[in-house]
């Protein structure tokens, strides 16, 4: 399990169902403490966390099966 938070901040907010665009700024706990910026199309704040949390995790698990080989 990867631990991560983030923070998401409006870039242009649309009402529903139109999806607003978040930035999504995720940072992970040690041992996995890198951080990402994401651009996302989502409902909601939390859908944009959830996804943002999601990527990050995606994103550095890439990393470590590339630091494996």
């Amino acid at each position: 399990m990867i631990r991560a938070r983030a923070i998401v901040d409006v870039i242009t907010e649309k009402k529903p169902p139109a999806l607003s665009v978040w930035r999504v700024e995720v940072w992970g706990d040690k041992p996995h403490d890198y951080s990402f910026i994401y651009e996302i199309r989502a409902k909601t704040e939390a859908e944009a966390a959830m996804d943002g949390l999601q990527r990050f995790g995606e994103d550095v698990e890439k990393i470590l099966s590339q630091e494996r080989h």
